[in-house]
């Protein structure tokens, strides 16, 4: 399984997500054909593997425990390309300048996130820009 923003779950739920990772990850060394997860009897997949992605730092975010961090390894990702991303969402929206475009969008966003006061509602990231973008290719449909 795939777990998107991990780290948006509560402290006391993580802590006890991890005893159930932990059950599985046991089980799956050891070779085991099934476990007891919550009082359940669950068969195990040895082909199976737990992801998670976190955004650490961000309001809303907790710390993991450290027994959950142990079960994992860290990886480290890349910045992702804001113009690229920006000028396919605008080409798949249906603009044709999305080349220049992306590029002053981007720009803008860059801009109001260096410029503007840090406020909590304010959110200038890559989630944000692809939702103006989305809106934009919405409208230019209308």
């Amino acid at each position: 399984g795939c777990f998107d923003e991990f780290n948006r779950l509560e402290e006391r739920i993580l802590s006890a997500v991890s005893q159930q990772i932990q059950s599985i990850q046991e089980g799956l060394k050891a070779r085991v054909p099934t476990i007891e997860l919550m009082e359940k009897k669950v068969s195990l997949n040895s082909k199976m593997g737990i992801f998670v992605t976190m955004n650490p730092g961000y309001a809303g975010r907790s710390n993991l425990p450290d027994n959950l961090k142990q079960l994992f390894r860290k990886m480290a990702m890349m910045k992702p390309d804001k113009n690229l991303i920006a000028q396919v969402t605008l080409y798949s929206q249906g603009f044709r300048t999305a080349e220049f475009l992306s590029s002053k969008v981007v720009l803008l966003f860059k801009l109001c996130k260096d410029q503007l006061s840090d406020q909590s509602h304010y959110d200038f990231g890559l989630r944000s820009l692809k939702s103006v973008l989305r809106s934009a290719g919405t409208l230019k449909r209308k």
